[in-house]
């Protein structure tokens, strides 16, 4: 009985109920093995646990009745944990990199500009491009647009628009992704 206690205690979890937690009366039981052993008490189940020296873990409380599986709940969590830092370890963070110009911007430095941006996206982060509007340069946002539109061409090749340029209070956005890979 001391055992039993000590062993669910130090690695039991809310979302499963394990051994003593389960309160049902009746269970639908599943074997270490993934047979089915049918439907009996918690004491029934919990007696076949301990036989076997396992743990009688509840994975599906809202069923009628509630399904447990007879497992090594310690292995299961240590494989689950694994699973999670491999699915963490392949996943790819996306950056967001900002490039500013300028309404009265020549035309190596919209190049500088627009290298530095296709960079980026090569290396698979999105771009956010901006023009900041200043003085009298409000009342012409269709240069913003046409600088916008010349930027987003430049880098057809290699990037889609994922929200086009769009006039917000003194500033005008566009972000550009990389294209999907077929």
């Amino acid at each position: 009985m001391i055992f039993r206690l000590w062993r669910c205690l130090p690695i039991s979890n809310k979302e499963l109920l394990i051994n003593e937690e389960i309160r049902e009366k009746e269970l639908r039981v599943i074997g270490a093995d993934g047979s089915q052993l049918g439907i009996m008490s918690s004491a029934q189940a919990m007696k076949i646990a301990i036989e076997k020296n396992l743990d009688l873990v509840q994975i599906a409380p809202q069923a009628k009745p509630p399904v447990c599986k007879i497992m090594d709940y310690g292995k299961y969590r240590f494989e689950q944990a694994k699973r999670e830092k491999d699915n963490r370890k392949n996943q790819k963070i996306v950056d967001i990199k900002e490039v500013r110009l300028s309404l009265n911007i020549d035309t190596h430095d919209f190049e500088t500009k627009l290298n530095h941006a296709l960079k980026f996206i090569t290396k698979g982060d999105k771009v956010k491009v901006s023009i900041r509007f200043r003085g009298r340069e409000m009342g012409h946002p269709e240069l913003g647009y046409d600088i916008m539109k010349r930027f987003s061409t430049a880098c057809a090749e290699v990037a889609v628009i994922e929200k086009p340029a769009k006039l917000e209070g003194r500033n005008m956005l566009m972000f550009l992704a990389p294209k999907p890979v077929k």
